[in-house]
C-alpha cells in the first residue's frame, strides 16, 4: 500500500502542465559540430549556444578534443565574427527582441591563457562586450571564483551543485550545469525512478532558490527527454538536435491544453440498450478527424469523464476509399451515408461519378424525416455526402441545388452563400430558411433551414453550445413525426484542430461534441427507441499523446501529419440494437447496420 501511495503522488507531482518554453530555453550543447556551427542554432533562436576552446600559441581553436583542432576554426571565425555581423545587422536576437544570448565556452585548456587571451580578443569586438542582450559564460577550467568579480560585466561563469558561493561571487554566476549521470542513468524512455527523480528534483530546486538557472548536460536527447526536463524545470534544454528541438519548443503552444474547469456528465439510464427491440430514431454523429487519441484527449481535459465513455458497445471502422488507402471527408461521409466506397473528394457519388442515393433518399418512403446538422459549411464533404451528388467536393453550388431534390427536412450550420438563387424555390417546398441561429428557439415550422456563419466560429472563439441546441432543436421538432427520424450531426472542427496540429483546439471541440452526445443519449432514454452512433470519418493529424494530468484536466500531444492518416476510428453505439455495431468492419457496414435496422421496423 505505501508503494503504490508513493507511486500516485509521484505521478500527480511529475505530470502537471509546465510554464511555457521557448527557443530561448534551448542550448546547443557541442554547438562546433553542428553542421553550420552558429548560423544553424542562431537562426533558431536559441538562447545559449556552446563551444569547446583549446589556447594553443595565442589562439584560440574551437574543437572536442585537442586531436581533433583544425587551424581554421577558431573563436574568431566561427562566433566572434558572425555575432558581430548580427550585432551590426541589428538582426535575431540583436533586434526587437525582449531575448538574450548566451555563448558559453568551455575552457579546456589551463583557465589563465585561456582567459587572457579570450579577453584580448574581446576588446576587438566591442558592438559585443557593449551589448546587454549577449552575456559570455565561461564554464570547464574556470578562473578561481575568488577572481570572478575582477572580469567585465559581459564574462560571467557556469557554476557547480554542492559549491558554496559568496553574494558578490553568486552575481557572477551565470547558471548552474551538471552532468545527468550523476543523477540517474535513465535512458529517456517513460520517467526516472523515484529515488532518482528525488535528487534530480533536489538539485533543480536548490538551483532556484540561488535565483540561478540551471542545465544539464549528458541527458538523453530525444522529445521525451526535453518534455521531462521542462516539467522538472531545467532552465536550458540541452540538444545536439537543434532542428528538431527548435521545431517541439515552437509548436508547444498548441501541443498542450489545460482545462479551466469541467462539466457534469448524462448519467445513462440504458434504456433497451443491447436489446433487438423497435428502433424508431437514429442519431449518427460523426466526430471529423476523431481518432482514438482525440477522444481520450477530451477524456483528460474533462477530468477523467465522458459521455461518450459511458456507451457500452464498441466496434471499429476501417476507413480506406475506392481510390486511396487514406481516405479524405467526402469519400468517408459518401460511405456512411450511401454504403458506397467512392473516389476521394467525391461526394455522394460512386467511383464511376454516377450519383447514389443517401439515408434520407432511402427512408423517406417510410415516412421517415431527417436533420442534418454541422459546425462547419453544410456543402462541406461530411454534410455534402448526406443530400449532394459531385464528383468534385469543391463545387460548392452543385452540392447545394442537391437539397433541391432531396426530402431531408432540417439542415442546420453555416455556407449559406452556396445557396444563393435557390432560396424562392426552397421556400416554396416549404422550408423556412433563417440566417440567425438564434431563430432555432422560435421556429415552429417542421421544415427550415437555418445557415449561420457563426455556426463554423471554433469553441474558443465563442460559438457556444451550438451542436446541443441544434439536435435539442432537431429532436424537438422531428420527434412528432409518427414513422420516426434520422439525424446526423457533425463535430467538423475535430478535424480543423488536427489540420491545424492544435491539441487545444481539438480538444475544445471534442469536449463540446461530446455535451452533444450526452444530449442524443438522454433522449435515447427518455422514448427507448431511438438508436444513437457515434463515430468518425478518419482520423486527422495522426495525434499521439506524450503526457497528462486527468486530475488536473492536462493534456499533452505530438503530430505526426497535418493531414488524415488510415487507422481505425471507433465506433460508438446506444440503445437498442447498439449492440449490432461490435466488431471491426468497413465504413460501408455503418450505412448497411443502419439500414437495415430501419428496414426491419419500417415494412
Amino acid at each position: 500500500m505505501k508503494h503504490i501511495f508513493t507511486s500516485l503522488l509521484l505521478s500527480l507531482s511529475f505530470c502537471g502542465a509546465q510554464a511555457q518554453y521557448t527557443a530561448g530555453n534551448a542550448h546547443s550543447h557541442n554547438d562546433y559540430q553542428q553542421a553550420i556551427p552558429f548560423e544553424k542554432a542562431y537562426t533558431l533562436h536559441f538562447g545559449s549556444i556552446e563551444a569547446d576552446v583549446f589556447w594553443q600559441n595565442g589562439e584560440l581553436y574551437v574543437a572536442h578534443t585537442l586531436q581533433e583542432i583544425d587551424t581554421n576554426k577558431t573563436l574568431r571565425k566561427l562566433y566572434l565574427e558572425p555575432l558581430r555581423a548580427k550585432a551590426q545587422a541589428k538582426s535575431g536576437v540583436f533586434g526587437e527582441t525582449k531575448q538574450h544570448l548566451q555563448i558559453l565556452i568551455d575552457f579546456k585548456t589551463a583557465a589563465a591563457p585561456t582567459m587572457t587571451t579570450l579577453l584580448n580578443q574581446l576588446a576587438d569586438y566591442p558592438e559585443l562586450t557593449g551589448n546587454g542582450k549577449l552575456v559570455f559564460t565561461i564554464s570547464g577550467n574556470r578562473p578561481p571564483q575568488q577572481q570572478w568579480h575582477t572580469y567585465p560585466a559581459y564574462i560571467q561563469f557556469d557554476g557547480r551543485p554542492g559549491v558554496s558561493y559568496t553574494a558578490t561571487e553568486l552575481k557572477k554566476l551565470a547558471l548552474i550545469s551538471d552532468n545527468f549521470r550523476n543523477y540517474s542513468q535513465w535512458n529517456g524512455k517513460g520517467i526516472p525512478v523515484a529515488a532518482d527523480l528525488a535528487r534530480i528534483e533536489k538539485v533543480i530546486a536548490q538551483a532556484h532558490e540561488t535565483g540561478k538557472k540551471f542545465r544539464f548536460w549528458g541527458t538523453p536527447d530525444d522529445v521525451n527527454t526535453w518534455k521531462t526536463m521542462m516539467r522538472l524545470g531545467v532552465d536550458y534544454i540541452n540538444t545536439d538536435q537543434t532542428d528538431a528541438l527548435a521545431t517541439y519548443l515552437r509548436t508547444r503552444v498548441q501541443a498542450q491544453y489545460q482545462a479551466d474547469s469541467g462539466y457534469a456528465l448524462y448519467k445513462p439510464a440504458y434504456r433497451n440498450n443491447d436489446r433487438q427491440s423497435k428502433v424508431k430514431n437514429v442519431i449518427l454523429l460523426i466526430g471529423d478527424g476523431m481518432g482514438l487519441a482525440q477522444i481520450y484527449a477530451g477524456y483528460t481535459a474533462n477530468y477523467g469523464q465522458l459521455n461518450l465513455f459511458n456507451m457500452l458497445n464498441i466496434g471499429f471502422s476501417k476507413t480506406a476509399s475506392s481510390d486511396s488507402y487514406i481516405t479524405d471527408s467526402a469519400a468517408g461521409g459518401t460511405a456512411m451515408a450511401s454504403g458506397k466506397k467512392t473516389n476521394n473528394r467525391s461526394v455522394g457519388v460512386d467511383n464511376t461519378g454516377a450519383p447514389i442515393p443517401a439515408i434520407p433518399d432511402l427512408i423517406a418512403p417510410f415516412g421517415m424525416k431527417s436533420a442534418l446538422i454541422s459546425s462547419g459549411d453544410v456543402t462541406d464533404a461530411t454534410p455534402a455526402a448526406f443530400y449532394g451528388h459531385s464528383a468534385e467536393r469543391d463545387h460548392h453550388g452543385e452540392i447545394a441545388r442537391g437539397l433541391l431534390e432531396s426530402p431531408v427536412s432540417i439542415l442546420i450550420g453555416a455556407g449559406q452563400q452556396h445557396f444563393e438563387g435557390m432560396w424562392e424555390t426552397l421556400r416554396n417546398k416549404g422550408y423556412t430558411i433563417e440566417y440567425r441561429l438564434s431563430a432555432l428557439d422560435t421556429i415552429r415550422n417542421n421544415k427550415y433551414i437555418v445557415l449561420a456563419d457563426s455556426a463554423q466560429l471554433p469553441m474558443a472563439q465563442g460559438r457556444g453550445a451550438f451542436l446541443t441546441k441544434s439536435l435539442q432543436a432537431a429532436i424537438t421538432t422531428l420527434q412528432r413525426e409518427k414513422k420516426g427520424f434520422f439525424i446526423m450531426e457533425e463535430s467538423a472542427q475535430i478535424d480543423w484542430g488536427g489540420h491545424r496540429n492544435s491539441v487545444a483546439y481539438l480538444t475544445t471541440e471534442m469536449l463540446d461534441f461530446d455535451r452533444a452526445i450526452g444530449e442524443a443519449m438522454r433522449f435515447a432514454d427518455s422514448n427507448g427507441e431511438t438508436l444513437v452512433i457515434v463515430t468518425a470519418d478518419h482520423e486527422t493529424g495522426g495525434l499521439t499523446l506524450l503526457d497528462g494530468n486527468i486530475a488536473k484536466g492536462y493534456v499533452d500531444g505530438h503530430f505526426s501529419t497535418n493531414d488524415h492518416t488510415a487507422v481505425m476510428v471507433p465506433v460508438f453505439a446506444y440503445g437498442p440494437h447498439s449492440g449490432d455495431f461490435r466488431g471491426v468492419y468497413e465504413n460501408t457496414e455503418i450505412f448497411a447496420k443502419i439500414m437495415a435496422i430501419i428496414r426491419r421496423y419500417q415494412k
